[in-house]
Protein backbone atom coordinates (compact mmCIF):
# COMPACT_ATOMS: atom_id res chain seq x y z
CA UNK A 1 0.00 0.00 0.00
CA UNK A 2 2.91 2.46 1.33
CA UNK A 3 4.66 1.70 -2.37
CA UNK A 4 1.66 2.17 -4.09
CA UNK A 5 0.73 5.61 -2.43
CA UNK A 6 4.16 6.16 -3.07
CA UNK A 7 4.12 5.78 -7.17
CA UNK A 8 0.47 7.81 -7.27
CA UNK A 9 2.12 10.62 -5.31
CA UNK A 10 5.23 11.05 -7.85
CA UNK A 11 2.87 10.12 -10.57
CA UNK A 12 0.88 13.41 -9.96
CA UNK A 13 4.00 15.40 -8.64
CA UNK A 14 5.40 14.82 -12.47
CA UNK A 15 2.12 15.77 -14.19
CA UNK A 16 1.89 18.91 -12.17
CA UNK A 17 5.31 19.48 -13.49
CA UNK A 18 4.72 18.99 -16.67
CA UNK A 19 1.14 20.81 -16.49
CA UNK A 20 3.53 23.52 -15.04
CA UNK A 21 6.05 24.25 -17.82
CA UNK A 22 3.31 24.18 -20.62
CA UNK A 23 1.62 26.83 -18.71
CA UNK A 24 4.69 28.57 -18.33
CA UNK A 25 5.53 27.90 -22.44
CA UNK A 26 1.93 29.21 -23.45
CA UNK A 27 1.65 32.06 -21.54
CA UNK A 28 4.77 33.36 -22.78
CA UNK A 29 3.69 32.45 -26.07
CA UNK A 30 0.43 34.30 -25.41
CA UNK A 31 2.61 37.38 -24.47
CA UNK A 32 4.88 37.05 -26.76
CA UNK A 33 1.75 36.80 -29.73
CA UNK A 34 -0.10 39.75 -27.91
CA UNK A 35 2.65 42.19 -28.75
CA UNK A 36 2.96 41.39 -32.28
CA UNK A 37 -0.67 41.84 -32.48
CA UNK A 38 -0.79 45.41 -30.98
CA UNK A 39 2.75 46.37 -33.14
CA UNK A 40 1.18 45.46 -36.54
CA UNK A 41 -2.17 47.38 -35.03
CA UNK A 42 -0.37 50.02 -34.40
CA UNK A 43 1.55 50.34 -37.96
CA UNK A 44 -1.63 50.62 -39.35
CA UNK A 45 -0.32 48.52 -42.08
CA UNK A 46 -2.82 47.66 -44.92
CA UNK A 47 -4.59 44.12 -44.55
CA UNK A 48 -2.47 41.59 -46.57
CA UNK A 49 -3.96 39.56 -49.10
CA UNK A 50 -6.10 36.65 -48.68
CA UNK A 51 -4.24 34.47 -49.94
CA UNK A 52 -1.29 35.60 -47.88
CA UNK A 53 -0.22 34.61 -44.18
CA UNK A 54 -1.40 36.98 -41.61
CA UNK A 55 1.54 37.95 -39.19
CA UNK A 56 -0.03 37.59 -35.95
CA UNK A 57 -3.34 35.17 -36.21
CA UNK A 58 -5.94 35.56 -34.13
CA UNK A 59 -6.62 31.97 -34.66
CA UNK A 60 -3.37 31.61 -32.90
CA UNK A 61 -4.04 34.15 -30.32
CA UNK A 62 -7.75 31.85 -28.64
CA UNK A 63 -5.50 29.09 -29.48
CA UNK A 64 -2.66 29.87 -27.13
CA UNK A 65 -5.25 31.24 -24.41
CA UNK A 66 -7.18 28.18 -24.71
CA UNK A 67 -4.44 26.34 -23.59
CA UNK A 68 -3.37 28.39 -20.86
CA UNK A 69 -6.47 28.58 -19.50
CA UNK A 70 -6.69 24.66 -19.77
CA UNK A 71 -3.50 23.96 -18.46
CA UNK A 72 -4.33 26.65 -15.61
CA UNK A 73 -7.95 25.18 -14.58
CA UNK A 74 -5.87 21.26 -14.73
CA UNK A 75 -3.46 23.21 -11.94
CA UNK A 76 -5.72 24.53 -9.58
CA UNK A 77 -7.35 21.05 -9.58
CA UNK A 78 -4.19 18.81 -9.05
CA UNK A 79 -5.16 16.61 -11.69
CA UNK A 80 -8.22 14.91 -11.39
CA UNK A 81 -7.39 12.24 -13.50
CA UNK A 82 -4.13 12.67 -14.28
CA UNK A 83 -3.43 10.38 -17.22
CA UNK A 84 -6.72 11.28 -18.92
CA UNK A 85 -6.12 15.19 -18.76
CA UNK A 86 -2.70 15.12 -19.79
CA UNK A 87 -3.89 13.26 -23.02
CA UNK A 88 -6.56 15.64 -23.77
CA UNK A 89 -4.31 18.99 -23.15
CA UNK A 90 -2.03 16.95 -25.63
CA UNK A 91 -4.18 16.69 -28.11
CA UNK A 92 -5.49 19.97 -28.04
CA UNK A 93 -1.58 21.09 -28.37
CA UNK A 94 -1.41 19.39 -31.31
CA UNK A 95 -3.97 20.57 -33.66
CA UNK A 96 -4.70 23.44 -34.80
CA UNK A 97 -8.34 24.42 -34.88
CA UNK A 98 -10.27 26.38 -37.94
CA UNK A 99 -11.81 29.53 -37.57
CA UNK A 100 -15.89 29.80 -37.64
CA UNK A 101 -15.46 32.33 -40.93
CA UNK A 102 -13.22 29.37 -42.26
CA UNK A 103 -15.80 26.95 -41.94
CA UNK A 104 -18.28 29.14 -43.39
CA UNK A 105 -16.77 29.89 -46.37
CA UNK A 106 -18.38 27.97 -48.87
CA UNK A 107 -22.26 28.38 -47.49
CA UNK A 108 -22.72 25.56 -46.36
CA UNK A 109 -21.83 24.43 -42.53
CA UNK A 110 -22.41 20.91 -41.23
CA UNK A 111 -23.79 21.66 -37.47
CA UNK A 112 -23.88 18.85 -35.21
CA UNK A 113 -26.06 19.41 -31.47
CA UNK A 114 -25.47 17.41 -28.37
CA UNK A 115 -26.41 16.66 -24.24
CA UNK A 116 -26.37 14.28 -22.23
CA UNK A 117 -29.50 12.72 -21.41
CA UNK A 118 -31.06 12.87 -18.19
CA UNK A 119 -28.42 15.29 -16.71
CA UNK A 120 -31.00 16.99 -14.11
CA UNK A 121 -31.44 13.49 -12.78
CA UNK A 122 -27.52 12.55 -12.94
CA UNK A 123 -26.85 15.94 -11.05
CA UNK A 124 -29.06 15.09 -8.53
CA UNK A 125 -28.00 11.68 -7.99
CA UNK A 126 -24.81 12.38 -7.83
CA UNK A 127 -24.90 16.13 -5.92
CA UNK A 128 -23.28 18.98 -7.45
CA UNK A 129 -19.17 18.57 -6.94
CA UNK A 130 -19.51 15.35 -8.38
CA UNK A 131 -21.57 16.24 -11.31
CA UNK A 132 -19.33 19.00 -12.00
CA UNK A 133 -16.45 16.98 -12.54
CA UNK A 134 -17.84 14.40 -14.39
CA UNK A 135 -19.24 17.17 -16.64
CA UNK A 136 -15.73 19.09 -16.65
CA UNK A 137 -14.48 15.39 -18.63
CA UNK A 138 -17.11 15.56 -20.85
CA UNK A 139 -16.85 18.47 -22.15
CA UNK A 140 -13.35 18.11 -22.51
CA UNK A 141 -13.83 14.48 -24.56
CA UNK A 142 -16.19 16.45 -27.16
CA UNK A 143 -13.41 19.51 -27.02
CA UNK A 144 -10.74 17.01 -28.09
CA UNK A 145 -13.41 15.04 -30.34
CA UNK A 146 -13.99 18.12 -32.29
CA UNK A 147 -10.57 19.25 -32.00
CA UNK A 148 -9.77 15.95 -33.93
CA UNK A 149 -11.89 16.77 -36.66
CA UNK A 150 -11.48 20.24 -37.44
CA UNK A 151 -14.46 21.82 -35.97
CA UNK A 152 -14.99 24.77 -34.30
CA UNK A 153 -17.00 24.73 -30.82
CA UNK A 154 -20.00 27.57 -31.47
CA UNK A 155 -21.54 27.31 -28.09
CA UNK A 156 -21.30 25.40 -25.00
CA UNK A 157 -24.04 25.66 -22.36
CA UNK A 158 -23.97 23.53 -19.46
CA UNK A 159 -23.97 19.55 -20.84
CA UNK A 160 -24.95 20.75 -24.53
CA UNK A 161 -22.79 21.69 -27.43
CA UNK A 162 -23.22 23.38 -30.68
CA UNK A 163 -20.16 22.54 -33.10
CA UNK A 164 -19.86 23.67 -37.16
CA UNK A 165 -17.86 21.32 -39.61
CA UNK A 166 -16.69 22.60 -42.65
CA UNK A 167 -16.99 18.78 -44.19
CA UNK A 168 -20.34 16.51 -43.24
CA UNK A 169 -17.90 13.58 -42.62
CA UNK A 170 -16.16 15.21 -40.06
CA UNK A 171 -18.72 15.66 -38.14
CA UNK A 172 -20.14 12.18 -38.29
CA UNK A 173 -16.65 11.03 -37.51
CA UNK A 174 -16.72 13.29 -34.77
CA UNK A 175 -19.73 12.36 -32.99
CA UNK A 176 -18.83 8.66 -33.66
CA UNK A 177 -15.45 9.53 -31.91
CA UNK A 178 -17.75 10.50 -28.77
CA UNK A 179 -19.98 7.63 -28.66
CA UNK A 180 -17.24 5.34 -29.31
CA UNK A 181 -15.28 6.64 -26.33
CA UNK A 182 -18.44 6.78 -24.07
CA UNK A 183 -19.12 3.13 -24.78
CA UNK A 184 -15.57 1.83 -24.22
CA UNK A 185 -15.14 2.69 -20.91
CA UNK A 186 -18.46 3.82 -19.22
CA UNK A 187 -17.37 3.51 -15.62
CA UNK A 188 -14.49 6.51 -16.23
CA UNK A 189 -17.65 8.21 -18.05
CA UNK A 190 -20.01 7.43 -15.17
CA UNK A 191 -22.72 6.01 -17.25
CA UNK A 192 -23.63 9.23 -19.02
CA UNK A 193 -25.40 8.76 -22.34
CA UNK A 194 -25.13 11.79 -25.03
CA UNK A 195 -27.94 11.86 -27.80
CA UNK A 196 -26.03 13.69 -31.15
CA UNK A 197 -27.96 15.08 -33.88
CA UNK A 198 -26.42 16.52 -36.87
CA UNK A 199 -27.64 18.44 -40.24
CA UNK A 200 -25.90 20.45 -43.01
CA UNK A 201 -26.96 23.47 -45.15
CA UNK A 202 -26.70 27.53 -45.18
CA UNK A 203 -26.98 29.66 -42.00
CA UNK A 204 -26.24 33.41 -41.35
CA UNK A 205 -22.83 33.94 -39.21
CA UNK A 206 -23.02 36.68 -36.82
CA UNK A 207 -19.15 37.09 -35.21
CA UNK A 208 -18.93 33.83 -34.02
CA UNK A 209 -22.37 32.34 -33.74
CA UNK A 210 -24.61 30.96 -36.72
CA UNK A 211 -28.94 31.48 -36.71
CA UNK A 212 -31.37 30.49 -39.41
CA UNK A 213 -33.40 27.75 -40.08
CA UNK A 214 -30.82 25.20 -40.79
CA UNK A 215 -29.36 25.88 -36.68
CA UNK A 216 -32.91 25.09 -35.65
CA UNK A 217 -33.40 21.49 -37.52
CA UNK A 218 -29.87 20.52 -36.57
CA UNK A 219 -31.43 21.32 -32.78
CA UNK A 220 -34.29 19.24 -33.64
CA UNK A 221 -32.64 16.24 -35.33
CA UNK A 222 -30.34 16.47 -32.22
CA UNK A 223 -33.46 16.17 -29.60
CA UNK A 224 -35.25 13.50 -31.54
CA UNK A 225 -32.27 11.13 -30.72
CA UNK A 226 -32.11 9.06 -27.66
CA UNK A 227 -29.15 8.74 -25.65
CA UNK A 228 -26.13 7.03 -27.14
CA UNK A 229 -27.65 7.86 -30.40
CA UNK A 230 -26.30 9.99 -33.57
CA UNK A 231 -29.18 11.22 -35.70
CA UNK A 232 -28.44 12.71 -38.66
CA UNK A 233 -30.90 14.56 -41.71
CA UNK A 234 -31.47 13.61 -45.21
CA UNK A 235 -30.08 16.06 -46.20
CA UNK A 236 -26.17 15.34 -44.06
CA UNK A 237 -26.94 11.62 -45.03
CA UNK A 238 -27.24 12.53 -48.64
CA UNK A 239 -23.87 14.94 -48.39
CA UNK A 240 -21.73 12.46 -46.98
CA UNK A 241 -22.17 10.36 -49.58
CA UNK A 242 -20.46 6.57 -49.85
CA UNK A 243 -17.82 6.96 -47.11
CA UNK A 244 -16.76 3.28 -46.01
CA UNK A 245 -16.26 4.60 -42.47
CA UNK A 246 -20.18 5.67 -42.01
CA UNK A 247 -23.14 3.00 -42.18
CA UNK A 248 -26.64 4.17 -41.84
CA UNK A 249 -29.39 2.90 -40.62
CA UNK A 250 -32.78 3.06 -41.62
CA UNK A 251 -34.74 5.85 -42.00
CA UNK A 252 -37.77 7.04 -39.89
CA UNK A 253 -40.14 9.68 -40.88
CA UNK A 254 -40.61 12.35 -38.39
CA UNK A 255 -42.54 15.50 -37.15
CA UNK A 256 -39.99 18.37 -35.57
CA UNK A 257 -41.02 21.13 -33.66
CA UNK A 258 -41.60 24.09 -35.43
CA UNK A 259 -40.94 22.99 -38.59
CA UNK A 260 -43.58 22.10 -41.25
CA UNK A 261 -44.17 18.53 -42.63
CA UNK A 262 -42.18 15.84 -41.73
CA UNK A 263 -38.45 14.95 -41.66
CA UNK A 264 -36.25 11.53 -42.98
CA UNK A 265 -33.56 11.49 -40.25
CA UNK A 266 -31.24 8.28 -40.19
CA UNK A 267 -29.57 6.84 -37.57
CA UNK A 268 -26.10 6.52 -37.32
CA UNK A 269 -24.66 2.60 -36.79
CA UNK A 270 -21.58 2.85 -34.27
CA UNK A 271 -20.97 -0.96 -34.26
CA UNK A 272 -17.92 -2.13 -35.68
CA UNK A 273 -17.24 1.44 -37.02
CA UNK A 274 -13.39 1.96 -38.05
CA UNK A 275 -12.65 5.46 -37.89
CA UNK A 276 -8.83 5.02 -39.10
Amino acid sequence: MTIALSVLAVAEFVAVLVLSIVLVVSRRQLATSRRKFAQRRDERSPRPHRGGPPAVAPLALRAVAHTVRTADALVRKQIDGVRSSIEDLAGWARIEQPDLAQITADGQVALVFSDIEGSTERNEALGDQQWVRLLERHNALISRCVAEQRGYLVKNQGDGFMVAFASPVDAVLCCIAVQRALRSDPQRWGDIRVRMGAHIGTSVRRGDDLFGRNVAMAARVAARAAGGQILVSDELRTAVGQDARIRFGVPEEVELKGLRGTQRVYPVVLDQVTLG
